[in-house]
């Protein structure tokens, strides 16, 4: 049985830790465009096939919420380009703080984000 292809992508704020961890792996980070609006918006695009093969994005999630909006825009990116599996490395977790409620009407911000990471 043949290995399948592995992709490493960077989000715009982890490129430097992209790089050093696709070198040590002796291979290329995956091509990717990010497209920049007026209006302030963004969309990462996938600049390569990657059906069928394993998917690795590497980005942190610190604030501003852009981070964390640009790796999801990423993950639904591979998981429209019929990635077989999507692994996500964050060297920073934000929000890790907000992991109980600590008094009423208060959000879990960690579990939100766990949550819309693997939605």
């Amino acid at each position: 049985m043949a290995d399948q292809a592995s992709y490493l992508f960077s989000t715009r704020t982890s490129k430097v830790l992209a790089e050093k961890i696709a070198q040590h792996y002796g291979q290329d980070l995956g091509k990717i465009k990010f497209q920049d609006f007026s209006d302030g918006e963004f969309e990462p695009v996938l600049d390569q096939s990657v059906r069928g093969g394993r998917v690795f994005l590497i980005g942190s999630t610190f604030p501003p919420a852009d981070n964390l909006l640009e790796l999801l825009l990423m993950i639904d990116a591979a998981k429209r380009a019929s990635a077989k599996s999507i692994t996500v490395v964050l060297p920073y977790y934000g929000l890790a703080r907000q992991d109980r409620k600590d008094q009423p009407r208060a959000p879990i911000g960690a579990k939100l984000v766990a949550n819309l990471l693997t939605a």
